[in-house]
């Protein structure tokens, strides 16, 4: 995928146009929108085309340029492509397109028109193409299609990463992801198509619903379902096919000669397929499955296939496998059509079967069971089997050279054989020039009627994906959403761990509405809570890109965007903590969250003191509160439930934990049941306890209960602080500093530490807030010392 982006500059900025295509794919996809200082929408963008190259213009690749940096701090992997600003010209990219669109899609030349900037980059973008990928489109023969934010979800990069849509945050090669969990696609349309729903699901409830009705109906139907199912199974990469066809390299040579051969087998082999598809679809009563048949049944599809059995021999078929893919490349093009393409082909006919000769000669001469063997490395060779328990040993000939071991297998070759693969390369040389002769005049009169292929290539991926999706029904226990104004979820399963896990995953409801909008969810360390705030961003996922969901009941709302703050990860290359990433995130999602968006927060604040976080959670929660938005908090900030008693439109819950008598540790162990409840969580001290479950010394963890037994007490009584809790802080900071005298006392001359404890006398009565008194006050007592300095401190 190929990528150029183009920026407006002056009173303009922050308008973003992209022209994107892939080589393998001819669809040149246009977008433009504004976007903010952090380019979060470009990102998004870039997030799901994943373009190995992004081109910009060479004014913008500067250091102090916002844009550029956000880029390649983002995408150090990709190369970056400086081109001219002279080419990122709309005109020119209004003509371009004018020369190249489909005529059947024409009508997008009004849509782009006032889309200056995804012009510009269109324009920069096939002039790349043209002199840097040594690349041409033939004239009306790309779809060009312009994809603005609308009627769909957007889920940013970050949030993408968070929830683990595409890749495994422990694993990045692991398939346990939701694109892992859902993939059950046979073609690689409807893979890229899964890709891009999930990373962009619709939000038109009409298309969900009537990608639902087709599972539903498919699930009932098993016949139909296991018929689509082999029939769809079989299609080649259409967009692949249609690409290669309608690029015209501006030099020919053998490989692109070989490769447009193949191209045509592989059309054919496809178009073949289309009127057994066309009959599975027509007795269909279902309304997408009915678009699909009327889609099939367009004339050109016959047309062109027809057009195609003038010239390809009728029992070429695709095929894998190196020497039988040759065979069927050098016998594409049917006899009597080029004099001079048969007499390579009968030339080559001989030389193969001369090698064939040969080798069995050798085999007589020798007394070895030497065959024929045939790589795309080595080209003909001779081989022998030494077998497989009691390998034989054979001494070959003097004139056998090139000899290698693989296995159980000797392979080698002789002089007379080198010079006959010789002879093949030539002929095939040969028959591949003059077939490329008659498939670029069949492919220049085929160009016309490509138009029909985008199409069977959409249909195809749809029902690919619709399948597929059907299939995982058939795995698992998924019920079908429905989409309401309320997010209510009855039995809900992560849908990873339900298909990773051999146990079913513990199931909890989800309950979000207009009157309760806002969920504020406590409990234990490891209770569920993050699993449970990442199940409910993919279960609406799921919904939305039409599949059925691992639930007993499921009702969501549409939402146009997916909000996520999970993790505490720092940018060390902005040198901003985990906390200052954590607030630009929160920064983000405060401005653009609307009515319709989905939020989940995992630990807010965490990265800072506990006060200061504890209020900013309390300002983020009060301002999302006000908002229609689904919210949903994980805390540990007990304060924060409060909330339910201030607002109406907030609940709390919190995941119930089990106390059980353990006699290895002596003591109460916490027993995790995942299940969420009402209210909030009555428990305390759950980090000491899952401390003490881990190899700490247990009198450390003992001290520690101790402590946090005094700090909470202490907390409760902060905002009517006594005298006592004064007089505490004044002796432990007077002890503190006397040990750090005794320390250093050796250093000091006897008259300035005399100075310096008649210092830290009259600091102690300060900090009392009274007059020294005429006899000294009484010594620390023994406990208030091993609590605030330490037992066993000398």
């Amino acid at each position: 995928v190929l990528t150029a982006i183009a920026e407006a500059r002056g009173l303009a900025r922050g308008e973003i146009g992209i022209a994107s295509i892939d080589l393998k794919r001819p669809v040149l996809t246009l977008s433009q929108f504004n976007d903010g200082s952090t380019y979060v929408k470009l990102m998004t963008k870039l997030h799901i085309l994943q373009p190995l190259e992004i081109i910009m213009p060479d004014t913008a690749c500067e250091k102090a340029n916002i844009l550029f940096n956000a880029v390649t701090n983002s995408y150090q992997d990709t190369y970056l492509a400086m081109v001219p600003r002279k080419y990122f010209n709309e005109e020119r990219g209004m003509s371009c397109i004018k020369h190249l669109c489909l005529p059947e899609l024409a009508s997008i030349e009004v849509e782009v028109k006032t889309k200056y900037y995804s012009l510009c980059a269109a324009a920069a973008l096939l002039k790349y193409i043209e002199y840097i990928q040594n690349v041409v489109y033939a004239p009306g023969s790309l779809k060009i299609v312009y994809k603005g934010s609308e009627q769909t979800t957007m889920i940013d990069a970050s949030t993408s990463k968070n929830l683990e849509l595409l890749m495994n945050l422990n694993n990045h090669r692991s398939s346990e992801t939701l694109f892992g969990t859902l993939n059950s696609t046979r073609t690689h349309m409807g893979f890229r198509l899964l890709r891009a729903n999930i990373l962009q699901p619709p939000c038109n409830g009409d298309t969900i619903n009537m990608r639902l009705d087709v599972v539903s109906d498919l699930i009932r139907d098993e016949e139909n379902f296991f018929s689509l199912q082999a029939i769809v199974g079989r299609f080649l990469d259409v967009d692949h096919l249609i690409s290669a066809c309608v690029q015209v390299p501006k030099e020919e040579n053998i490989k692109t000669h070989e490769a447009k051969i193949s191209h045509v087998i592989c059309l054919k082999h496809t178009l073949e397929l289309v009127e057994p598809l066309k009959n599975v679809l027509a007795e269909s009563e279902n309304a997408l499955l009915k678009a699909c048949h009327v889609q099939l049944q367009d004339t050109r599809y016959q047309l062109i296939l027809e057009k195609l059995s003038v010239v390809i021999a009728e029992d070429s078929r695709y095929q894998r496998g190196t020497l039988a893919s040759r065979m069927q490349k050098c016998f594409a093009v049917k006899p009597n059509i080029n004099g001079l393409l048969d007499v390579a082909r009968r030339s080559y006919s001989e030389v193969v079967e001369d090698i064939n000769d040969l080798i069995q000669e050798e085999a007589r001469k020798n007394s070895m069971p030497i065959k024929c063997n045939y790589n795309s490395a080595r080209g003909f060779h001779m081989s022998l089997y030494l077998g497989d328990k009691t390998k034989k040993t054979y001494n070959l000939p003097a004139e056998y050279v090139k000899t290698s071991k693989f296995k159980n297998t000797l392979s080698f070759t002789c002089k007379e054989l080198i010079k006959m693969n010789d002879r093949v390369k030539d002929s095939l040389r040969e028959i591949y020039m003059m077939s490329n002769m008659v498939v670029s005049q069949l492919l220049s009169d085929i160009r016309q009627h490509m138009d029909c292929l985008y199409k069977l290539s959409e249909c195809v991926a749809m029902l690919d994906m619709l399948i597929g999706f059907t299939h995982n029904c058939t795995l698992s226990d998924y019920v079908r959403p429905e989409f309401t104004d309320t997010l209510a979820v009855k039995g809900g399963r992560h849908p990873i761990l339900d298909k990773i896990s051999c146990e079913s995953p513990v199931a909890n409801n989800i309950y979000a509405s207009h009157e309760s909008n806002f969920i504020v969810i406590t409990g234990p360390n490891m209770s569920g809570k993050s699993t449970y705030l990442r199940q409910i961003a993919l279960l609406q996922v799921m919904a939305q890109v039409g599949s059925f969901v691992p639930a007993e009941y499921a009702s969501f709302r549409l939402t146009d965007q997916i909000f996520s703050r999970i993790g505490s990860e720092e940018d060390i290359e902005s040198n901003a903590s985990s906390f200052m990433v954590e607030m630009k995130d929160m920064n983000y999602i405060l401005r653009s969250a609307s009515d319709k968006s989905l939020i989940i927060m995992d630990e807010l604040g965490r990265g800072t003191n506990v006060d200061e976080a504890i209020g900013i959670c309390h300002a983020i929660c009060e301002h999302l509160i006000s908002t229609k938005a689904f919210s949903f908090l994980a805390t540990h900030f007990a304060k924060l439930t409060d909330l339910e008693a201030l607002y109406p439109n907030v609940t709390n819950y919190h995941f119930a934990v089990e106390r059980m008598f353990s006699e290895e540790a002596q003591g109460n162990k916490l027993i995790y049941t995942h299940s969420l409840q009402r209210g909030k969580t009555m428990e305390t001290q759950y980090g000491i306890d899952l401390a003490a479950s881990s190899t700490l010394p247990v009198e450390l963890v003992e001290n520690a209960r101790k402590i946090s037994s005094v700090l909470g007490q202490r907390t409760e009584r902060r905002e009517e602080e006594d005298e006592g809790a004064v007089y505490e802080r004044a002796v432990f900071k007077l002890g503190s500093r006397i040990m750090q005298a005794a320390r250093n006392s050796s250093k000091m001359a006897d008259e300035s530490l005399k100075s310096y404890l008649q210092n830290l006398k009259e600091q102690y009565y300060s900090d009392l807030g009274v007059d020294p008194p005429a006899q000294p006050p009484p010594p620390p007592t023994p406990e208030e010392i091993n609590l605030f300095i330490g037992p066993g401190t000398p």
